[in-house]
């Protein structure tokens, strides 16, 4: 109520003559009424010294007699009583109302009760929260709510009968007021339902603007400083910021967020520290340890894109989440892929479920593809910088700019994603120096790189979170155990490589391109050891950088199979991107696709087509330039 409805005047303070009384909801506490105020009243007992009355099931006082002015009344009478005082002991006194009741203009009021923020209720409290409802959860037996205020998500249980559905009218979105007792259940907070009231009309409005402005207030990603001073990075930096922002609003707002990373070392460079940061904002927002287990999850992609089978998985996965455990559909962060046309079909396929998707990635992108179906995009070509910025490094400043307290366990991370990538930053030397105040020199990062690829390789589809944690050391616990790790995987891997090439090697074709150029072509099916590390990208990747090494020159390396290519380049201008484009209108039936780098990549044809499409590739790559200063040998696995 307001002031202006109370006061002395007698009228209800919009200009009418007719006098005020309220008549309170059965609900409504002492915070509902006002000292010189009217009220609808009903007798519940008569005493010698007067008449005690009820104006809510919650507000009850004494009539004295000295104020009945010789009126007798019975229990169960109904009349107009002005509130005289509320004591400091909580007994409320009242006096009669010179005012018919027949003649009075009466005014609902509805209760309106304390709020309690979610993360301010302590066991044994009785509260009433006040928030979005971003989970439902039909247990064997109460329903679980899931409510989420601008101070964090909290679970609220109610049971009507075992297995069946309380408050049914409730829905996921709904902003709503639910009122109990803070219980302790498996060891975290848990409200026990007295009543769940959605709210509709202005007081849904009101709650829904305070919200929306205290949770874009948390939302505000921390102000922190890059790790090392970058003038290319500078350019990004506001879009990372942005992303951040929006990661920890899907965090308050309880939507899951699904984690979808490129398999090779920058792309877990990648997805390791924004795992990390949103795991710990996950657990200070939500109630339970196991809150992050059921909110987030991190997939590798074995290929440079978001593939059919991948996007069906994944959906598949959210909507049965939805219907099993009443989840909202999850908010996707692409890592180190997703930036190409080869994405597309899966985002449109995504599109029918208005699933948000984000991206950041330092593949070449197709931006008039995409970009109207991404929610951010963020990607070092749209600044006209390129790839030399790889992935992990941009992450690691997301993760920061998430959660500041992850910075002491990244501070090797962009060393490791920089030379996974064998990016040419000029800043390199400062990421190994970062490294080393971390206790890392170049060599300890190299190995780390060679056993993230190692352990991606055999992992497969598989997250292995503990296991890619330890190897990189992040959101790890021991640190011997993460060294004798990296030095069993780095040293197995080396082993792989070089038995690899020295059974590819003996069957390398060469010639030299009228550019002058050096071009390499190996038969991977046939000379390859199959199904095993290295892969045929990374078996490629190495074969070309013991050319490279070898010759001093401009050097193209091709990798081969049934229905696949890999392609490396050094020293020569290439834009695979765009000969995909050309080879898929120029070889008909060759059903080619694929992309990546401007100078490395790798491409998928019909199986029929082979030798059309690589000497159509090699025919294009006869006519680049060559280019000195353009030095490249991004791993890309296929």
């Amino acid at each position: 109520m307001t002031d202006s409805a109370a006061g002395d005047s007698g009228e209800n303070g919009a200009g009418d003559s007719r006098p005020a009384v309220y008549e309170l909801d059965p609900t409504c506490t002492l915070t509902d009424v006002e000292v010189g105020a009217r009220y609808v009243a009903t007798v519940n007992g008569v005493v010698d010294y007067g008449v005690f009355v009820d104006v809510s099931e919650e507000v009850s006082g004494l009539l004295h007699e000295s104020n009945l002015d010789g009126e007798t009344f019975d229990v169960g009478d109904e009349l107009v009583v002005l509130l005289e005082e509320i004591k400091e002991n909580g007994d409320v006194s009242f006096d009669l109302a010179d005012v018919d009741l027949e003649e009075a203009d009466v005014l609902a009021v509805e209760h309106e009760p304390e709020i309690t923020a979610v993360a301010d209720g302590r066991v044994g409290d009785h509260v009433t929260v006040e928030g979005e409802i971003t989970q439902i959860k039909q247990t064997g037996g109460p329903t679980i709510f899931h409510v989420a205020d601008e101070s964090g998500v909290l679970a609220a249980a109610a049971f009507q009968e075992a297995g069946v559905r309380a408050y049914p009218e409730v829905e996921i979105g709904d902003v709503a007021r639910v009122a109990g007792t803070v219980e302790e259940h498996n060891g975290d907070r848990q409200l026990e339902v007295d009543d769940v009231t959605v709210l509709s009309g202005e007081a849904a409005a009101a709650a829904r603007e305070r919200l929306d402005e205290a949770m874009a207030e948390r939302a505000e990603p921390s102000a922190v400083d890059p790790l090392v001073e970058w003038e290319a990075f500078e350019s990004l930096r506001p879009e990372l910021e942005d992303l951040a922002r929006t990661l920890r609003r899907t965090v308050l707002e309880g939507r899951p967020i699904r984690i979808r990373h490129h398999a090779d070392g920058d792309g877990m460079c990648a997805a390791i520290p924004v795992q990390l940061a949103l795991e710990n904002f996950i657990e200070e927002v939500h109630e339970g340890d196991d809150a992050a287990r059921h909110t987030l999850k991190r997939l590798p992609s074995k290929a440079p894109f978001y593939e059919m089978e991948d996007v069906t998985r994944d959906l598949n996965f959210a909507l049965e989440g939805r219907a099993r455990h009443g989840q909202k559909l999850p908010f996707l962060l692409m890592l180190d892929n997703g930036s190409t046309e080869e994405d597309v079909p899966a985002y449109k396929n995504l599109a029918h479920y208005d699933v948000p998707i984000a991206v950041v990635d330092h593949h070449h992108p197709d931006p008039e593809a995409v970009n109207d179906l991404l929610d951010h995009h963020v990607n070092p070509y749209l600044h006209d910088e390129d790839y030399r910025i790889t992935t992990g490094m941009l992450c690691v400043e997301l993760a920061r700019l998430i959660d500041p307290s992850v910075t002491d366990e990244l501070r090797h991370v962009p060393a490791v994603a920089g030379l996974s990538d064998r990016s040419k930053a000029e800043v390199m030397d400062e990421f190994l120096a970062l490294a080393e105040t971390a206790g890392y020199d170049r060599d300890d990062i190299e190995d780390i790189g060679e056993a993230l690829d190692y352990a991606a390789h055999w992992l497969r589809y598989s997250e292995g979170k503990t296991l890619v944690g330890d190897v990189l050391n992040v959101g790890a616990d021991d640190d011997e155990r993460h060294r004798d790790l990296v030095e069993f995987l780095s040293t197995r891997a080396a082993r792989d490589v070089e038995e690899q090439l020295d059974a590819v090697e003996p069957h390398v074709e060469h010639e030299r391109l009228d550019s002058d150029a050096h071009l390499y072509r190996i038969d991977l099916e046939n000379f390859a050891k199959r199904f095993t590390y290295p892969a045929p990208g990374k078996t490629t990747g190495e074969l070309h950088d013991r050319k490279v090494r070898a010759t001093g020159e401009p050097v193209i390396t091709i990798g081969y199979g049934p229905d696949f290519a890999v392609l490396r380049s050094d020293g020569v201008r290439l834009d695979i991107p765009q000969m995909v484009t050309e080879l898929n209108e120029e070889v008909h039936g060759g059903g080619v696709s694929g992309g990546g780098h401007l100078v490395v990549g790798s491409i998928k044809f019909v199986e029929g087509r082979r030798e059309d499409v690589i000497d159509a590739l090699v025919e294009k790559m006869a006519e680049a330039e060559l280019d000195e200063e353009l030095s490249t040998t991004i791993e890309l696995d296929d």
